[in-house]
């Protein structure tokens, strides 16, 4: 089963371009599957919608959430779509299998004094001016332009070269984007640069390799990991005196998003500059709408006025 899994991880990056922590978590998923199904003595090949359906419902008991049970099935559904094109299974047994659904829920989000309260944190915490210069060049790239952590993390220094009114920005499945950057997050990337550039100077002359990223680390990735960062941001939560529970690096994302819909941006906007490939998903944001709409009215309506 680990070879069934390994040649439709290899089409879906081939042909669909899929992601890499797509392909992860299609990986993880599959492989618990396999792992299920080799404890009932069976596989990939002679399972049947029944052991789809028992497998679902092992999932729920150990309390897995609905959008984890729907993505394990899609992964599935998507595997048995592949061995059917493959020939490897006559039929698809997961094919009028139904999903859980998912749980809507309104995107965690900040006001805009949290968010100045965590760019000042940015600017004041660090060991040293240079990690201070980095953390506030992060800080107002991730607002300014929504993107996501995978994308902040490996931008390529080349981005940032010559002073950009617009950021090119590689999002998932390798689809490009432009997104433009405020002053400050201008300003922040230029002072970042300026000092990133003399610390790989110094290297260089150490005889270390150049790094090709603007947030270059010596980890086995060469720049910031998403997880170092994740707790980067809690950190600069504390200091701001935000409550970490509420930030994460998405938090920043949604804060982009709400903050321009309520400044009067419309969802087409703002789904070119998210990256998401369909309108439905910037539709979450609609909520910032309806609560807009509703200020209007009780500001505006004459019967809504005292006396």
């Amino acid at each position: 089963m680990a070879t069934r899994i390994q040649a439709f991880l290899e089409a879906q990056a081939a042909e669909l371009d899929a992601a890499t922590n797509t392909q992860l978590a299609y990986g993880r998923d599959l492989k618990d599957f396999a792992d299920w199904l080799e404890g009932r003595k069976t596989d990939f090949e002679t399972a049947t919608r029944e052991d789809v359906e028992k497998y679902l419902i092992h999932c729920d008991a150990q309390g897995l959430a609905k959008s984890t049970r729907a993505r394990r099935l899609s992964a599935i559904k998507q595997l048995y779509r592949f061995a059917f094109e493959e020939g490897w299974r006559a039929d698809n047994p997961a094919i009028q299998v139904k999903g859980p659904g998912r749980d809507k829920h309104l995107p965690k989000t900040l006001d805009v004094m949290e968010v100045d309260r965590l760019l000042t944190a940015a600017r004041e915490t660090g060991r040293s001016d240079s990690d201070r210069l980095r953390n506030t060049c992060l800080m107002e790239l991730l607002y300014a332009t929504g993107m996501r952590v995978s994308e902040l993390v490996s931008l390529p220094v080349s981005a940032a070269r010559g002073d950009p009114r617009m950021l090119l920005i590689m999002g998932k499945g390798g689809k490009e984007r432009m997104v433009p950057l405020s002053p400050p997050a201008r300003d922040a990337l230029a002072v970042w640069l300026a000092d990133r550039d003399d610390a790989e100077d110094a290297a260089r002359e150490k005889g270390l390799p150049a790094s090709r990223y603007l947030f270059p680390t010596r980890a086995k990735a060469g720049h910031l990991t998403r997880h170092r960062f994740y707790a980067l941001i809690k950190e600069l939560a504390v200091a701001g005196g935000v409550s970490p529970e509420k930030v994460t690096p998405h938090t920043l994302r949604h804060a982009f998003a709400t903050h321009l819909l309520a400044n009067g941006a419309d969802l087409r906007s703002i789904q070119t500059l998210l990256g998401h490939a369909d309108v439905a998903t910037t539709e979450i944001y609609t909520h910032v709408l309806d609560e807009r709409l509703r200020e209007l009215v009780l500001e505006n309506h004459p019967l809504a006025k005292d006396g």
